[in-house]
């Protein structure tokens, strides 16, 4: 369904459980990253674990101070309030597989992010932030 598809900037996220039907217990999306995309700032979820599992492609993922190389097969645990943030500087696109319980930061989150993102320009980062922090995302000092 498109609608289970959203787009920011090059990053493609493909929702295979929302916040709905899950009734706001998990939530679990498939992210393709295109090497050298822009990817979201670090950050950290005041209330949500998340769970990152490869697909294909290695993508680095950084929680706190440790850089993990996700290939597949591979997986990296996200506490809350822990800063993170990826990238993937690697040849070809990376694919993972994304859970976060509980699914406060629904899929409205992405769909919101998404309109300012794309909205043609630079992006109105201050306009991001705020969307950021209504759904319980915080952005990493400095």
């Amino acid at each position: 369904m498109t609608d289970d598809i959203v787009r920011i900037g090059a990053l493609t996220l493909k929702f295979l459980i929302d916040d709905k039907a899950s009734n706001g217990t998990m939530m679990l999306f498939e992210v393709t990253v295109p090497e050298q995309a822009k990817v979201p700032a670090p950050h950290y979820h005041r209330e949500v674990d998340e769970a990152v599992y490869g697909l294909s492609g290695t993508l680095t993922f950084t929680v706190g101070a440790v850089a993990y190389e996700i290939s597949a097969g591979q997986f990296v645990f996200v506490p809350r309030g822990v800063v993170h943030h990826f990238k993937n500087n690697h040849t070809g696109e990376a694919r993972i597989l994304s859970m976060l319980t509980p699914a406060s930061i629904g899929k409205a989150f992405f769909v919101e992010t998404a309109a300012v993102m794309n909205a043609g320009g630079p992006p109105d980062i201050e306009k991001v932030k705020a969307i950021m922090q209504r759904h319980g995302l915080v952005p990493a000092a400095g």
